[in-house]
């Protein structure tokens, strides 16, 4: 019987991949390396699919996925790496899970050697960059993991991989003396820290997990930071400002501030902003924003730390309730993850 886990982030391809070949399972995995028109997943997007049949994942949707599959099962058989091509018209391109009409590549090969998958799970494990680099032509494979830059790298590809870690995470297809390779970049997993156990944190922390964001909830109230009302969620029952610094904020991270408390607020504030934090957001009206600001610059924070500080917190779709604020709350978050316009703040 096919086992078929959801694509979702809590079901990541590259880490189960890793779990059912320790197990013992042979497993192959499929990557988008490139894409033209309207293909609904990027390159890096990842499929994992074992010899009995249990897959995760997704590199298109709709009956692609199904020819993946097959030619998985052939690359499992013979050993041999694939590249498969996928162009679908606009006149069928909605019968195969595509929008309109596009083109996929897609690269199968049997499962990482351990020393990559595994070393590929550790650089996650630390939140650490890496690029997995592999040319097209044969499957042959170098792990560059963050800070380091192994031996015999053929000529150019060094440099590629440096830009493709300054670029923060865009995996892509180049050409390096007439042969193709495919920069696969796994960056940290972004992840959201929510400072206070309240009703808003219990609507925002699992619709974060639903967007692919790592959450661990802070709170050092132990009665208000319980499994009961946040299952599933990392909690941490520490004080906000040991917590983050336990964590060790990153430029992929995101904290967001929920108690109305000083107490616990203004730590959790000022630990952030202290970091690389990709977005600091802090609720509470505009005259709260106003008071609170005062008192960070009183505790030393410069200008331009304040101005990084997205409160009153969340985009300006007048939400009415914990839900809404959560969603205007992730959708501010996403908008700054990916740089998009953030138009009006929120009253």
């Amino acid at each position: 019987m096919t086992d078929i886990i959801p694509d979702d982030p809590l079901a990541d391809p590259l880490l189960l991949a890793s779990r059912w070949h320790h197990g013992g399972e042979r497993v192959a995995l499929a990557t988008v390396t490139e894409t033209w028109g309207s293909a609904p997943r990027p390159a890096g997007s990842r499929m994992a699919i074992t010899e009995s049949g249990r897959i995760a994942g997704s590199v298109s949707g709709g009956c692609v996925e199904s020819a993946v599959v097959q030619a998985a099962v052939e690359t499992l058989q013979d050993g041999a790496p694939r590249l498969l091509s996928y162009g679908v018209s606009d006149e069928d391109a909605f019968s195969v899970g595509l929008a309109c009409g596009g083109t996929i590549k897609v690269f199968v090969e049997p499962v990482l050697t351990p020393a990559a998958i595994d070393g590929l799970c550790a650089a996650r494990g630390a939140r650490a960059m890496a690029v997995l680099a592999t040319r097209l032509g044969d499957g042959t494979q170098h792990l560059v993991c963050e800070g380091s830059l192994p031996q015999g790298l053929p000529d150019g590809l060094d440099g590629a991989i440096r830009q493709a870690e300054r670029e923060g995470g865009r995996s892509r297809t180049i050409e390096i003396a007439g042969e193709s390779w495919f920069l696969h970049v796994h960056a940290p997993p972004p992840r959201l820290l929510i400072v206070g156990a309240v009703h808003i944190a219990q609507a925002l922390a699992p619709l974060a997990r639903m967007v692919g964001l790592d959450v661990t909830v802070i709170d050092p109230r132990e009665s208000f930071a319980t499994p009961e009302r946040f299952p599933g969620i990392a909690l941490l029952t520490l004080w906000p400002d040991e917590a983050l610094e336990r964590l060790r904020l990153d430029r992929h991270s995101a904290v967001v501030t929920l108690t109305h408390d000083p107490k616990l607020d203004d730590p959790a504030l000022r630990a952030a902003l202290s970091g690389p934090a990709f977005y600091v957001g802090a609720l509470g009206s505009r005259k709260t924003q106003a008071g609170r600001r005062e008192r960070l610059r009183a505790a030393g924070l410069d200008e331009a730390s304040l101005d990084r500080v997205h409160g009153p917190v969340g985009l300006a779709i007048g939400a009415i309730g914990a839900q809404e604020i959560a969603v205007s709350i992730l959708a501010e978050i996403v908008a700054v993850q990916r740089a998009a316009p953030l138009g009006s703040r929120r009253a």
